[in-house]
């Protein structure tokens, strides 16, 4: 290797939850890994929330500690809200403190390119970025822009959408600069674990019921618990249920946790072995955040989706929900819709083994042989030319 090799510096902005943080390392990763081959010093480096958990998942992922990224850059933010708040005068007061501190920060790391991931984190950096004059990228993960990616848009270089049908919500000059990429999903989803995932389930190899997997989340999803805990004696006599409850169910339900039954598989939560058990699984039942979603398809399993919708939310989860069940992907319950008797219904439904093969098809369809983490480190790499 040269001693004289050139350098780059790459930005990466995102945060505020693990929903925008963990594609963005994905992408550092594949980055790092594109270019271990070229004589180039390359640097990355994080700028997120100074609160909350950026800093914390993000040092998780530092060259120090086998990862991709050399240091974190915390700034203050302020959410973006679309209703009437007394809060919004306040954070705009944040807003503007974290411009300033993205603004310095990039002045002197002077990256070449920088990449937003998203969030109400990404604004600040982005708008910095643009009187810096530093190009930047823009990826949108759901199947309808957020607010972030929508203030983002206008000075980006390219917006980075998941699917194709998302151009059309944006304006006709935003429009032009869209490129389809679809979702970054870590690599390790593209490796066949299923017999991992049944050995830490404890399911027998000869073993003939399909496996339903729950998903709950981190923290849990209570509609979709206490859903499950209704249907769970029809559940069992047809699929061996496997359940991540989250903490707090878990703590307020010890009789239903420690049941002893082989047919459910109760956990307050799956860490590193959640690719596999996914793998292991024949239907999930979960929420329908983005991630989760890319990570289902790409990992060709059918699915039952329960959105989270209402006051608390600006819709996202129903439009990601609702153009999978467009595309034969996934069957949809939302709101009131959500009941025992529907729920029964759905599920049953994948028993056939042909149902599963049929849905599990068109999971694959949506992003065939494209892998859109490399899709979009190639792209930024291209920027700067590499």
């Amino acid at each position: 290797m040269s001693e004289n090799k050139k350098k780059y510096v790459i930005a990466i902005t995102g945060g505020g939850t693990g929903g925008h943080i963990y594609p963005g390392i994905a992408v550092a990763d594949e980055i790092r890994n594109l270019v271990k081959d070229a004589d180039v010093d390359l640097k990355i480096h994080w700028i997120g929330s100074s609160k909350g958990m950026d800093r914390t998942l993000v040092e998780k992922s530092f060259v120090s500690n086998g990862g991709s990224i050399d240091a974190f850059h915390g700034i203050p933010c302020g959410k973006l809200r679309r209703y009437i708040s007394f809060q919004n005068f306040v954070d705009l007061f944040r807003i503007f403190a974290g411009f300033v501190k993205a603004f310095f920060v990039l002045a002197k790391l002077k990256p070449d390119v920088l990449f937003s991931k998203g969030g109400f984190v990404s604004v600040p950096p982005c708008m910095a970025a643009s009187i810096l004059k530093i190009p930047f990228f823009t990826h949108e993960c759901d199947f309808t822009p957020g607010l972030a990616t929508r203030i983002n848009s206008k000075k980006a270089k390219n917006v980075l959408v998941s699917y194709e049908d998302t151009k059309k919500y944006f304006s006709e000059p935003v429009k032009s600069k869209c490129l389809a990429t679809g979702n970054p999903v870590r690599p390790v989803f593209y490796s066949d674990h299923a017999a991992e995932g049944r050995k830490f389930l404890g399911i027998p190899e000869d073993n003939k019921k399909p496996v339903l997997l729950v998903i709950g989340g981190s923290l849990g999803a209570l509609q979709i618990n206490s859903l499950v805990v209704e249907c769970l004696e029809e559940l069992k006599k047809n699929f061996i249920v496997v359940h991540q409850t989250g903490k707090a169910f878990a703590d307020a339900h010890p009789e239903v946790m420690n049941s002893g039954d082989e047919n459910y598989k109760p956990y307050a939560f799956i860490y590193s072995e959640m690719v596999s058990v996914l793998q292991a699984a024949d239907v999930v039942l979960s929420r329908a955040g983005a991630n989760s979603l890319s990570e289902c398809a790409v990992c060709a399993k059918p699915m039952v989706l329960v959105p989270l919708c209402g006051s608390g939310t600006r819709g996202d989860q129903v439009d990601n929900a609702r153009y999978f069940e467009e595309k034969g992907a996934a069957v949809v319950l939302v709101g009131d819709d959500a009941t025992k008797e529907n729920l029964l219904v759905k599920i049953l439904e994948f028993t056939d083994e042909g149902t599963r093969r049929d849905m599990s098809m068109k999971c694959s369809a949506l992003y065939g042989d494209k892998r859109p983490v490399n899709v979009i480190a190639s792209k930024v790499l291209e920027e700067i030319g590499l």
